[in-house]
Parts: structure tokens; sequence; C-alpha cells
């Protein structure tokens, strides 16, 4: 590999790792308790086979989509994850830049190190807010409020953060914002400090604790619901009643994500529970996936199992770990790339074209593969 030129994400991720320190790093590519589900995510794909088509004609393939009602130049998103200048002293900025050069939205984590109105000032049109619901509702209305009045153009509400899954790496190396660095969306509202709490361990699970609500239930859809005029989507589904219960709710699309192997470990890989999940809402919402897509086949086996899109995290923090803005924009042109090369070699000139019959094998796990922690 030339330092100069990564062919790939996990080439990416090592050139990252280089440049953060090793609280970011583990901060960043760590899982909850033993990393089961991270690994997961990565292998169930990696378990699926492509059965192609040929004979064709796909001398042209057509990438752009819309996920609910909205343009991206592929089927790629930002993720939402938090504290990005821990990655690059640009933080989300230089994340938006790059996303929106790409053409692709960017869902922007509450826990932004800089504040919303300046990353969709960077992106405008291009931005969601991802939401954290706050024991204190006036707070999170608040959010709400802004993030529309900024100009995000939906609300995506994590649901799987009743209490934050225990980080062992983040427990040993006693987790915490660096000087200068803080919740920005939070500043003046007494929440935006994630300190090292007293007799060590992580500082962000004493943040969740203290702040962010575990009574959070369904009827709390229908109450942002009636406080915004942004389409709401619920992230952190792994199960197909569920999912129908977002759509019961109001919702107009769900996430199938385990928070990237971070909270419940041992739950289920994406993969392995996204087919039935699309199956169960039947079109009545978008479905998007997120959890180890590293790789452009890896877009196409989440499209061919129902997906309408895809989100990707961790490879976005290694880009803007390694060249910032540059860097970020270097890792969705991997993506893109390595999608229109497997959907040519898949047969298909269009996204509709990705249908199941495509992708065969189980990615039900039968062992635990070890692979380099947080690729």
């Amino acid at each position: 590999m030339s330092a100069e030129r990564p062919l790939k994400v996990a080439e990416v991720a090592a050139l990252a790792k280089a440049n953060l320190s090793p609280m970011a790093w583990d901060y960043f590519a760590g899982g909850a308790r033993d990393e089961v589900t991270l690994r997961d995510n990565r292998d169930a794909w990696g378990r699926l086979r492509l059965h192609y088509r040929v004979l064709r004609g796909v001398e042209e393939r057509v990438l752009r989509t819309q996920v609910v009602g909205q343009v991206s130049s592929m089927p790629v998103l930002v993720a939402p994850t938090a504290f990005h200048r821990l990655a690059h002293p640009e933080g989300e900025v230089a994340t938006a830049r790059a996303a929106a050069e790409a053409g692709v939205i960017m869902c922007l984590s509450t826990l932004s190190t800089v504040d919303m109105e300046a990353v969709c000032a960077a992106a405008p049109g291009k931005v969601w807010f991802q939401l954290y619901v706050y024991k204190d509702r006036g707070l999170t209305r608040a959010l709400v409020e802004r993030a529309e009045a900024a100009g995000c153009r939906a609300l995506v509400v994590t649901v799987d953060a009743a209490q934050i899954g225990v980080r062992e790496r983040d427990e040993r190396n006693g987790f915490h914002l660096p000087a200068g660095v803080e919740v920005k969306n939070l500043v003046g509202s007494g929440f935006s400090d994630v300190p090292t709490p007293e007799g060590g361990g992580s500082g962000l699970v004493a943040y969740v604790q203290e702040w962010l609500d575990p009574a959070l239930r369904w009827e709390d859809i229908d109450w942002l619901r009636s406080i915004t005029r942004l389409p709401i989507l619920v992230k952190g589904i792994v199960r197909a009643d569920d999912a129908r219960l977002a759509a019961d709710w109001g919702a107009v699309g769900i996430v199938v994500s385990n928070h990237g192997g971070r909270q419940l470990d041992t739950a289920p890989a994406t993969a392995e529970v996204l087919p039935a999940i699309a199956d169960a809402v039947g079109g009545r919402v978008s479905v998007l996936v997120d959890g180890g897509i590293r790789r452009g086949t890896d877009v196409v086996k989440a499209l061919a199992l129902g997906a309408d899109a895809v989100m990707v995290g961790r490879p976005i923090l290694w880009g803007l770990g390694w060249r910032g803005q540059e860097g970020v924009g270097r890792v969705l042109g991997m993506l893109r790339s390595e999608l229109e090369e497997a959907m040519a070699l898949c047969g298909c000139g269009e996204l509709s074209e990705l249908t199941r019959d495509l992708v065969t094998g189980t990615p039900l796990r039968e062992d635990i593969v070890e692979l380099a922690p947080g690729v």
C-alpha cells in the first residue's frame, strides 16, 4: 500500500490510526463488551454470495436515487457518529463539505463537536439530524426546533440507547473530551461537557446515564411528530415487529442498526435481520441499514436484500482522521467506484435491478472470525 494511494477502506483505517490518539482510535473503532457484534456486522456481509447475471448491456450505471424523497448521488449516506473533532480539527464541517461535494446526505449527531448551524451551512440541503432524547424534554424540543430552523431535512431518532453499552476500551482509557472539544449543540445548556468521571471509567457512560432518557416509548415518536414538520426515521431496529410498529407510529423510515456493535453485544448482525425487516414493512417506510459496510459489494447486497440505501460510519471517520475533508471524499469515492463496478459485474445498470435473487447464502455466523478491531 502506498501511503498516498490507499485502495480500500481498511487501508484508510490503518492510515487514520497512525494519526489518532490511542483514546480516539479506541473510541471510534471499539464495540461493546467482547465486540462479538462488531465483528459479526462485517463478517455477515462477506458470507453472502452474489450470483451475477451476464449479457445485460451495462455500459451505463445509474447510482442516483431518492431517500425519504431527497436526492442522493448514490445510495450511500453518512451515518451519525459523534465527536468528529477527535479525528480532525475541522470536525463535522469537514465531513459535511465532503458529503456535499459527493452529493450524498450526511446525518449529523446530537453529539457533534461543531454546531448544527455551521454544518448545515457547509452542506445546504444535505443534512439530517440524529436526535438523542434527553430527560429534559424542553431541551429535546429546542434541539428539534433548531435542527429544523438550521435547514436539516429529516430527524433520525436513535432508540437503542436506553443505557449505553459498556465499551471496555473506553473504560480502560478513561474516555473524555479533551480541552476545547465539547458537544457544541448543547453549549450554554449545561449539557455540553463530557468529563472523565471521578474514579475513572468512561465519561460518555456517565453522560448518557445522567442526561438521556431511558423511559422512551413509542408514544414519544408521536410527540416528536407533533413538534416538527421534519420527516422522522427511527434508528436502531433489529426486529420485524419493531419495524412494523415504527411504521404504525408514523415514522417515514427506519434504520436497521445495532449501533455499530456498540450497544448490546451479541445482538444480531444487521445483514442477518435486514431481509425479514424489509419484508415486514412491505414498502410502507424507507429502509436504511448500517453496520460493517466496507465495500461496494456490501452495498449491492444490502439493496438486493431490501434496503433503499446504506449508512456508513467508521469509514467516514477513517477518512477524516487520515486527511480531513479530502480523506472523507476519497472514502466516498472508493465506495462509489466499487458500487459501480459491482453493479456492472452483477449485470445491473439500475438500482431497481438489484433484486433478492442476486444474493445467496446465509449471513448467520458459524464461528467467530477474528478481524482487526474496528476495520
